[in-house]
């Protein structure tokens, strides 16, 4: 760990987390010093979010120490934090639309003389605060519901700073902001860290924490794999290879040759896609038997087109046709009619009812061709999860199992035959080996490029670029949300994805 002159404002040690199923927080060590930008990286899943509830007294943890400029605290409460001098700017904003700028400012601790409350009062705080700020067109007394993104993020910081914040956790300030406004927001930063405030500063944009950051703490699977980092001058591949954790052996099918074949008609075409904030023109055509992966860092949009696709997040762009009929936009279930299926990213949140069979599981999106009468016929569901999971050698062959005693690669076989049972004719696939063990992602592997041989179009997003590089027969680059290069990936290596993903960062 790189030492800090100064002494620590926080140390938070050995702090663990657990929820059902799940280890969230796994002896993270963090400390951060006054005046000081610490970055927190890691990827989706890796425990940032569940760290900074605990430094936010939102969650308790299960074990660990926190220590505040010098003195033992228990963070019994978000209120608690915010005593201490402990604010956070969470991704989503928790302002209240109906209130103003000046009621959002000072909820919960308004200015108040023999019980009442002195608005004009806050006006001019809140107007003071918003100066500060660097934006004094905002009206304390204009509505939130009608502020931007922007806006809407300096109310959020101007009710930190209206507490005596010696902390700010900042999580993702910039996904919504335009090049002005991010650079507005580092004006701020150093401002507050030249006043001694420490900002915990949470980005998946690396090129983001060489401009900003002082040191960086890395999170993997709920371990801090790196900590004290210089955030300048450590080596972007270094920081990647950190945040990934790619130091297994990979084993993968053999692809088919050029197939000499007139091409299949598109199964799924994606025409000028985009959502505000994450992703923009998103171009793809998707053929039965193909499979396409999706590469980039991070933050670089991958699995926000996934879920865009799928119907998860509705685009303010573009359109999402499958055999050339559009589909309505922002609608899971039109895009499951339609034959999509998504192994998302957080496989145990997001892709399985945990406490449930093995056969439910696999039956859940297709559970009206077991319904007779308004009563599920069990043989008939069972049979059919069965059939479904011995084509994917899923074990142990227990249907009635529970599916959370399985491993992580069963759990994901478990996903895809739900999706084969449906008939699934497009797989969205999001980090389909997280959390799998060296000899199951070859199993995985294998399944994959079988499906594929088998007519299914697979779109594919992995932060493990051997593993798009080979699974994936063409290969789309990312970068800030938008496709920098195509090519089949027979034309590409690691180390060219890996400059074209880092282009425009500082030389690594």
């Amino acid at each position: 760990m790189a030492p800090d002159p100064r002494p620590p404002l926080l140390t938070m040690s050995g702090i663990t987390k657990s929820f059902p199923g799940v280890r969230a927080l796994d002896g993270v060590d963090l400390e951060v010093a006054p005046g000081e930008v610490h970055c927190l990286l890691g990827q989706n899943g890796a425990g940032k979010s569940t760290l900074i509830k605990v430094l936010a007294g939102a969650h308790q943890p299960d074990g660990g120490h926190v220590v505040w400029n010098g003195e033992p605290v228990r963070l019994r409460s978000p209120s608690a934090a915010v005593r201490l001098g402990i604010a956070t700017l969470h991704q989503e904003l928790d302002l209240v639309e109906g209130l103003s700028v000046a009621e959002n400012t000072y909820l919960g601790h308004e200015p108040a003389t023999a019980g009442f409350v002195r608005a004009r009062a806050a006006r001019t705080a809140t107007a003071a605060l918003l100066k500060r700020l660097g934006h004094p067109e905002i009206d304390p007394a204009r509505r939130v519901g009608g502020l931007s993104a922007a806006q809407r993020q300096i109310v959020s910081m101007a009710r930190a700073l209206s507490h005596d914040v010696r902390l700010i956790v900042m999580d993702e300030p910039s996904a919504a902001l335009d090049p002005d406004e991010v650079d507005n927001l580092f004006r701020i930063v150093a401002d507050l860290t030249a006043d001694g405030v420490a900002v915990l500063y949470i980005s998946h944009r690396l090129e983001e924490i060489r401009r900003i950051g002082d040191r960086v703490t890395v999170l993997k699977d709920g371990r801090a794999v790196a900590r004290g980092l210089p955030a300048a001058t450590t080596p972007t591949r270094e920081v990647v290879a950190l945040m990934t954790g790619r130091d297994v052996p990979y084993a993968f099918p053999d692809c088919p040759g050029p197939d000499e074949a007139p091409a299949p008609e598109p199964v799924l075409t994606v025409q000028g896609l985009a959502r505000q904030g994450e992703f923009e023109a998103f171009d793809l055509v998707l053929r039965p038997g193909e499979i396409v992966g999706l590469a980039g860092l991070v933050g670089s949009g991958r699995s926000e087109i996934l879920e865009t696709v799928y119907g998860a997040r509705r685009p303010t762009a573009g359109r999402v046709l499958v055999d050339g009929r559009p589909l309505r936009p922002g609608s899971v279930p039109a895009a499951v009619r339609a034959g999509l299926g998504l192994a998302p990213e957080e496989r145990k949140a997001q892709g399985l009812l945990l406490l449930e069979s093995v056969t439910r599981n696999v039956s859940v999106s297709s559970l009206g061709r077991f319904s007779r009468a308004g009563w599920i016929d069990r043989a008939a569901e069972r049979a059919a999860a069965r059939t479904a999971t011995r084509g994917l050698s899923l074990r142990p062959d227990h249907p009635e199992a529970p599916v959370r005693t399985l491993s992580g690669g069963n759990q994901q076989k478990a996903v895809l035959a739900r999706w084969l049972l449906r008939g699934c004719r497009v797989l969205l696939l999001d980090e389909p080996t997280r959390g799998v063990d060296v000899g199951a992602r070859a199993e995985l592997y294998a399944v994959v490029r079988r499906l594929a041989d088998e007519g299914l179009a697979v779109l594919l997003v992995s932060s493990e670029v051997p593993e798009v590089l080979g699974l994936a027969d063409r290969v789309l680059v990312l970068r800030e949300g938008r496709v920098v290069h195509e090519a089949p990936a027979r034309d590409l290596d690691e180390h060219r994805v890996l400059d074209l993903v880092m282009e425009g960062s500082p030389a690594a």
